[in-house]
This record gives C-alpha cells, structure tokens and sequence, in this order.
C-alpha cells in the first residue's frame, strides 16, 4: 500500500461537499487573470488586495491590485467600499501566510473574501505580467 491510498479517500458525497465549500473561501490566479482581462465591465465583481508591504507592492504587483498590508485591514480604511464588495486577497504565494492573515481580518470585520491561492508566486508561475509602481 502507498502512502497516498494508507489513508482511504473520503467517499464521494464527502468529498463534493469538501471541493465544492473549498472554492467559496478562494480562488486561483487564472480566474483573476480571466475576470481582469475580460472586456465585460461585470466581471470585475471584486476588489483585489495586495496584502504584501508598499516597497514590495511598489517593486511587482497584480494589474489593477490595491495595495493594504494585512496589518493594516481596519474598518476604517474600507468606507468607501459598499458593505457586500467582495474582496480577494493575495500576497507572495504559497510560502506566505499574509493572505489568510488579510482575509481574517475581512471576515471580522463582516467583509466577503476570498484568497487567490499562489499569490505573486502563482501569478507569475501561470506567466501573467505585473504591473510596477511608477516613482513619483
């Protein structure tokens, strides 16, 4: 037996239900990429957050990101985002907890959110082009 079948696969109505929740709480960079580079106005339904440092935001970020370290996700700085704008957040990728940090704080503070799995990592792993801060 491998160590991948030592533990049995959950059945399948377990794990329909497992898959299909895991997608409310995220999403990947290909279906950002998708939804940014769409022509239809509608598709962009989300406001996406880098929730990384303004000198790494400054140095390659995602196109149309808005840069708020996660530190700093207070109800203050979101007045100006109707109360149902769902939020995705992304920060270097896998090896970063910055996301999951930002979209606990979302979530308190009673904000739809989502994570882009692979961060900046992913993004450009999936070959996608960043956008670079202009120096002012």
């Amino acid at each position: 037996m491998s160590p991948v079948s030592a533990v049995p696969a959950a059945d399948s109505a377990a794990a329909l239900d497992h898959f299909s929740t895991l997608l409310s709480f995220e999403t990947d960079c290909a279906d950002v990429h998708a939804a940014l580079a769409s022509d239809d106005p509608l598709s962009i339904d989300f406001v996406l957050l880098d929730v990384r440092g303004p000198a790494l935001f400054a140095g390659g970020h995602v196109p149309r990101a808005v840069n708020l370290p996660h530190g700093k996700i207070v109800a203050s700085k979101l007045v100006d985002y109707p109360p149902e704008t769902l939020f995705v957040t992304y920060c270097a990728g896998p090896h970063c907890n910055g996301a999951t940090r930002a979209a606990i704080n979302l979530a308190r503070l009673g904000r739809p959110v989502k994570v882009m799995t692979g961060g900046i990592t992913g993004w450009l792993d999936e070959g996608l082009p960043l956008a670079v801060a202009r120096s002012e």
